[in-house]
């Protein structure tokens, strides 16, 4: 199965395909999408078609969103989220189910620990997939979001296998 895993951001969003087959993960593209121009509807109709084009050629089978956590500053908290927006909009108009994982989450699933920095997570990606270069800490994170929801897709897949079994 073919994933996408998404960093939204207004400036730059971040995203990371890769191919789970069984326990294997495969890198298969990543990248970052920078928005243009300076006015706000601009700079996210920029996101939308960049993540757009990157849907139509790399044709994944499921996404992943991480979720977006509340700072202080709630002018930039709000900015983010209508880039998420787009980050959700744009797989769901490629028919595609959006996973959702907080930051916590996919750090834990990746590194180990919930809070870990940006290094770590980089750091991890280039033990999983040795040898390829990541665009940017926004595209390893969306790496990282793309690798747990592979894992938790498998764990659904066999948890319904065994109730199959069970049934």
């Amino acid at each position: 199965m073919r994933v996408i895993g998404i960093d939204p951001g207004l400036r730059n969003l971040g995203w990371g395909v890769i191919e789970s087959e069984g326990s294997r993960l495969t890198h298969i593209a990543n990248g970052l999408c920078c928005s243009e121009g300076k006015d706000l509807a601009v700079r996210l109709l920029s996101l939308h078609d960049q993540l757009t084009a990157v849907m139509v050629e790399y044709a994944p089978q499921a996404a992943a969103v991480e979720q977006t956590f509340v700072n202080r500053d709630g002018a930039g908290t709000l900015k983010l989220g209508q880039a998420r927006g787009i980050a959700m909009l744009v797989p769901a108009q490629a028919g595609l189910p959006v996973g959702e994982y907080a930051p916590n989450a996919v750090k834990k699933a990746i590194v180990g620990v919930g809070h870990a920095e940006k290094h770590q997570i980089a750091h991890m990606i280039g033990l999983h997939f040795p040898g390829v270069k990541v665009a940017g800490a926004d595209a390893a994170d969306a790496l990282a979001i793309a690798i747990t929801h592979a894992h938790h897709l498998q764990s659904g897949n066999r948890l319904q296998a065994a109730i199959a079994r069970a049934s």
